[in-house]
């Protein structure tokens, strides 16, 4: 708990919240890329899990009923065998891979919701095979890094379903996919009391973001906010990934 994690976890986590609460979890991605400037990358994952999980139940209420079945369907078995995928490679990578990858989905992350904005000028339907592929990769990036907004984003917005029914299939997609992930984090050994007792009190942070996220809803320029964020996420993408880029 030192003041430089304090100075990127609290945004990070208000963010969070902000973005679950009010704007279909755009700002998803956030949390990992900003912790992971002043800690561990794996250690800031296994940290944000817990907060994501409060973040997802808060929400519930708010948009309980409103989300869409038959787009779950399709994406709840690809986001299962992305987790699995994710934790079979856990193992495998190496700290500052993990620091390059998270960094380059951060960046990533700018751009493909650049491209799936744009790809939202027709209404498209929901397609099984393309459903399941992004919420696969939504699945992977998000046992890594807590970053499956993106694929998910790409494969819901073309549809350019009702807002309060987009924001209500996005968060209980990840409240669903975020539950699946306590299992394999758990036996991966990423759950320490120390990150256990950091999740606990940067948690109410998350609660608040929820809420502020839920009344900003109509109240925002999301355009602008979405902007500003994303620009700030891209700079710190960038950043991890200049820094981890030579041994």
């Amino acid at each position: 708990m030192t003041l430089e994690f304090l100075l990127v976890a609290i945004p990070a986590v208000l963010l969070t919240g902000v973005s679950k609460g009010g704007f279909g979890g755009a700002l998803g991605g956030i949390a990992v890329p900003l912790m992971a400037l002043a800690m561990p990358p794996t250690q800031a994952a296994a940290l944000m899990l817990p907060i994501l999980c409060m973040a997802d139940l808060t929400g519930l209420r708010r948009f309980y009923g409103k989300w869409d079945v038959r787009n779950l369907k399709i994406m709840l078995p690809g986001a299962l065998l992305g987790v699995g995928a994710g934790a079979l490679s856990f193992g495998l990578l190496r700290e500052r891979f993990i620091a390059l990858l998270i960094g380059g989905i951060a960046i990533a992350f700018v751009l493909l919701n650049v491209v799936a904005a744009r790809a939202a000028a027709t209404p498209k339907p929901a397609a099984l095979g393309k459903g399941v592929v992004l919420a696969g990769i939504a699945g992977f990036t998000s046992f890594v890094a807590h970053a499956g907004g993106p694929p998910g984003m790409m494969y819901l917005l073309p549809q350019q379903l009702e807002k309060v029914r987009y924001i209500a299939t996005v968060n209980c997609f990840f409240l669903l996919t975020n539950a699946i992930k306590l299992v394999p984090y758990a036996l991966l050994g990423q759950f320490t009391w120390s990150n256990l007792g950091t999740s606990l009190l940067l948690a109410p942070i998350v609660v608040l973001g929820v809420w502020l996220g839920i009344w900003l809803q109509d109240k925002v320029n999301h355009t602008w906010f979405y902007r500003i964020a994303r620009l700030g996420l891209l700079a710190t993408g960038v950043q991890l990934v200049w820094e981890n880029w030579h041994p």
